[in-house]
């Protein structure tokens, strides 16, 4: 079925960019989509182009980055033959069937809401986080949002620059208990930032999110927000999360890359994401073994906070103490950090846990 949607990579393309590398590289050890469709069965990650010059010049310097993952896991499946979301739909959903994980490297921002749509073929409640430099009502997102969309349990946005958005936004987003996580905040502690990706189904990465002198090649680049190194930070804590089954990067715009600075750090963004991946560490708490509970008594309010940390990696998540109906049982504990456990130590409710009982008495 993936073949009546995508095209297979050139063979001048795939010589020059993944049979010219050396042996160490990605590109000689990715399965390519050429004149036969690579099989599935062992793959855990597959690569999906949205337009072929844009989706081309990321993957070249993609696979010129090492190969330290094991064989014959990740794929790269070419391009869309049409760059629409009336493709894109249908090719996310078959590899979300198949237990495989799409990136997806597509040119026009817009396409991230197709992105999510695919859940909705495949009847599945998601968690939706995007990164992004500026959110508006009457966007892309606006018609998931309001209102929302019945597939749709949560929301998150990274990455907000404040100057940016109109103030009746931002009410938006916190009068409905949305994450909102601002640029400032998510940079000055990038690790306050992992329990939101943690939460997250699915993530859409836009590169305007990123700053000018890192990523010219997008629509409308910016003097602020994130290097390259905090990017590739956030997408390897994507990676890692157990609950992660897709990734998208978006905005990519080749005809204003100077140096090809932006596929460079796209290609950078897509290697840790795949090195997260490969190294989860399997502790998304459909139940709690394998975590240590810890009691946090409010004293004052005669009121308790369960919190449960990883013996695997060290992670927490915090019990949401109100009733849940079945089907949102997956949600019933929410990532947290070290940093909230210690607020409620101090009799400090965190921030993240009253949003989250907000979400439970809502849906």
């Amino acid at each position: 079925m993936l073949q009546n949607w995508l095209k297979p990579l050139s063979a001048s393309f795939c010589k020059h960019a993944a049979d010219a590398q050396p042996d160490w590289a990605l590109g000689k050890h990715l399965l390519l989509h050429r004149s036969e469709f690579p099989d599935l069965k062992k793959v855990r990650a597959a690569i999906i182009g949205v337009g072929d010059k844009d989706a081309n010049l990321i993957r070249e310097q993609l696979y010129a980055c090492s190969y330290p993952f094991p064989a014959g896991t990740i794929a790269d499946l070419g391009n869309l033959r049409k760059s629409d979301a009336a493709q894109l739909i249908p090719v996310i959903y078959e590899l979300l069937s198949g237990k495989v994980l799409p990136i997806i490297i597509a040119g026009k921002d817009e396409l991230a809401k197709a992105h999510f749509l695919a859940y909705q073929e495949a009847k599945a409640l998601v968690n939706l986080a995007v990164i992004d430099e500026s959110f508006q009502l009457n966007g892309q997102y606006s018609s998931l949002l309001s209102p929302r969309h019945p597939h749709l349990f949560h929301f998150s946005l990274i990455g907000l620059q404040v100057h940016q958005t109109a103030p009746q936004a931002i009410d938006f987003i916190t009068k409905n208990h949305f994450d909102l996580v601002r640029l400032g905040k998510s940079r000055a502690n990038l690790e306050e930032t992992e329990p939101v990706l943690r939460d997250a189904d699915l993530l859409a990465f836009h590169l305007g999110a990123l700053k000018q002198c890192e990523a010219p090649g997008v629509q409308s680049p910016t003097p602020s927000g994130y290097f390259t190194e905090e990017a590739c930070q956030l997408c390897r804590y994507a990676g890692m999360s157990d609950k992660l089954t897709s990734f998208g990067l978006y905005g990519y715009q080749s005809d204003t890359d100077t140096h090809q600075l932006t596929a460079q750090t796209a290609a950078q963004m897509i290697w840790y994401l795949l090195e997260g991946l490969f190294n989860r560490k399997g502790d998304f708490p459909v139940s709690t073994t394998g975590l240590t509970e810890y009691v946090v008594d409010f004293r004052k309010l005669n009121y308790q906070i369960t919190f449960w940390k990883s013996v695997k990696s060290g992670r927490w998540w915090m019990q949401v103490p109100v009733a849940t109906k079945r089907k949102h049982d997956r949600h019933r504990l929410v990532p947290c950090s070290f940093q909230d456990y210690q607020s409620a130590c101090r009799e400090e409710l965190p921030e993240r846990l009253m949003q989250a009982m907000e979400r439970k008495y809502e849906i």
